[in-house]
């Protein structure tokens, strides 16, 4: 395992909600993200629906490779993983403080009500467990029902859902923050755009993005086979935080702060941490005027 071990992080990005065939998209319930509905989807067969901007409707689209290779490798390691990482923040001083500093972030969004953040790569529910312990609505989003239903099970007070960060099903600008740590490292480079972009769209104007990712002074790409004893196909991927932080800006999202960790006890490259926002709503001609 050796260089692959050190480079591990926390769950993969998620993946679209699926069915079983195409006759069952009519009869699938596919609830908003927002509702309080978490009754779980059929198993995957590469077939996902992908809903439109209108409410009820529905279409069926196949997912990319990546995207149905993370969530078959960890629906199969989900156990092994949870059992190995049921708090990673636990004794990450660094990785605790960005969080908090997050949260300050999302708190300070003006609004009749708090909206709620989403912690994409959601994996066991630590960090989405976190916020809530912060006073902060969340959910979370993963790539493997399998994670899914054990972050469930290990926090029965927060929500998990099936989803993909390229492809939301949420409303335009409802979320107040958005969490992603060591998830976009699934992401291929020529997907992670096409994130971003959703990032910007859901995100409500003034809510902070936090990333967290393996890092090294060029990018790289590795395919991991075996994890735990068990056969998986998987890709991870590190970046420098330049070639991350000008992809955020692509897409419209303001650099706040970025900060590199060194390696710690057998870690072997670098974290990566950026904090970003999406631009506050320009004042309106009567608010400039007063």
């Amino acid at each position: 395992m050796g260089k692959l071990a050190c480079f591990l992080g926390r769950a993969g990005p998620p993946i679209p909600q699926s069915v079983t065939s195409a006759t069952s998209a009519s009869r699938l319930r596919y609830p908003s993200i927002l509702s309080t509905d978490t009754t779980p989807c059929a198993a995957n067969t590469g077939l996902f629906i992908c809903r439109t901007r209108a409410p009820a409707s529905v279409r069926l689209v196949r997912a990319p490779d990546f995207l149905q290779s993370t969530q078959a490798s960890y629906d199969v390691i989900a156990e092994a993983y949870a059992a190995e990482h049921p708090d990673s923040l636990a004794g990450r001083p660094l990785e605790s403080a960005l969080l908090t500093v997050f949260a300050e972030l999302a708190r300070a969004l003006e609004g009749p009500s708090r909206a709620p953040v989403a912690d994409l790569g959601s994996g066991p529910g630590y960090v989405a467990a976190r916020l809530h312990g912060f006073g902060q609505p969340v959910f979370g989003i993963d790539v493997s029902p399998r994670m899914v239903a054990l972050a469930r099970r290990a926090h029965p007070e927060l929500r998990f859902h099936v989803g993909s960060m390229t492809a939301l099903d949420l409303p335009d600008e409802t979320l107040g923050g958005i969490v992603a740590l060591y998830s976009i490292i699934h992401v291929p480079d020529e997907h992670l755009p096409s994130a971003f972009a959703e990032f910007h769209r859901v995100l409500a104007p003034g809510a902070p993005v936090l990333l967290g990712f393996q890092s090294g002074e060029e990018s790289g790409h590795l395919r991991a086979s075996e994890r735990y004893g068990l056969e998986i196909s998987l890709d991870y991927h590190w970046r420098t935080p330049e070639s991350v932080a000008d992809l955020l800006a692509e897409a419209g999202l303001d650099l706040y702060a970025r900060v590199l960790r060194e390696p710690q006890g057998e870690e072997r490259m670098p974290r990566a941490f950026l904090l970003a926002r999406k631009p506050a709503a320009a004042a309106g001609p009567d608010t400039e005027a007063s």
